[in-house]
């Protein structure tokens, strides 16, 4: 299994990168979590638009889903029409999304499979676990597994002990940072921080992992070392190229 970043901050793009978005590969699949803003010419930079075999969204929120519009636009135009991509979502969570270009537009182009947080499925050859985790709206944290290797994914999370059970054991956790020791008042029970993630990261046993979804603007080096209190396995923040093979 090989997992490729094509962004890692929260909220909204910088200059030097976009939201956070992942693509999974594993077999002869490859899917694509979380399109945020600007992640989708890091996409196109990697394979072409047919070359996703589907989409796992975690919530609702632009950061995370944004650039999935202009995929599905892209494979709608493109001569002769792509096939439907299957995207698997949250119930809602895509309704404003996939209404914003002209009625009917891209209505080919996806085969929506709407999930509750807790449900399992598979994805071509992964096997997917997904969780409810506390956030503003309703958040599916995920495993990811194929063949005794798992990948871990938080979304967005507060602090909750189904961190714990998300984690453990995975060979990669990608997990939501958005901050190195203290969470915004105005977000508290709904975001994380670095320091907590390297906790449950170390009482999960997770062998791996990967920061993202920091704040824009937060210092990289801050996160990695209030993560590293907690933790002291292999420990990096996501940037836009970084490829984890975990063969």
């Amino acid at each position: 299994m090989r997992v490729t970043v094509l962004g890692g901050v929260g909220a909204h793009p910088t200059a030097r990168q976009g939201c956070g978005g992942y693509l999974i590969e594993h077999a002869d699949a490859r899917v694509l979590v979380d399109p945020g803003y600007a992640t989708f010419p890091q996409l196109l930079a990697r394979t072409p638009v047919d070359g996703i075999d589907a989409v796992y969204v975690s919530h609702g929120h632009p950061d995370h889903c944004a650039d999935l519009q202009p995929l599905l636009r892209a494979r709608a135009l493109a001569d002769p029409p792509r096939p439907p991509l299957p995207v698997h979502a949250p119930p809602g969570s895509l309704d404003r999304l996939l209404a914003i270009d002209d009625p009917g537009l891209i209505d080919q182009a996806y085969e929506l499979h709407e999930f509750r947080p807790g449900a399992e499925f598979e994805i071509g050859p992964l096997r997917v676990a997904t969780r409810l985790l506390p956030h503003f709206v309703p958040n599916a944290g995920a495993r990811f597994s194929a063949d005794g290797t798992v990948v871990a994914y938080t979304g967005d999370t507060g602090p909750s002990d189904g961190l714990v059970e998300l984690a453990r054991d995975a060979d990669l956790l990608i997990a939501e940072a958005t901050y190195p020791e203290v969470v915004n008042p105005r977000r508290a029970g709904n975001l994380s921080t670095a320091a907590e993630v390297g906790a449950y990261a170390a009482r999960a046993g997770a062998r791996r992992v990967l920061l993202t979804h920091l704040w824009p603007g937060t210092d990289p080096a801050a996160a990695t070392a209030a993560a590293r209190r907690g933790y002291d396995g292999a420990l990096t923040v996501a940037t836009p190229g970084l490829v984890i093979d975990l063969s």
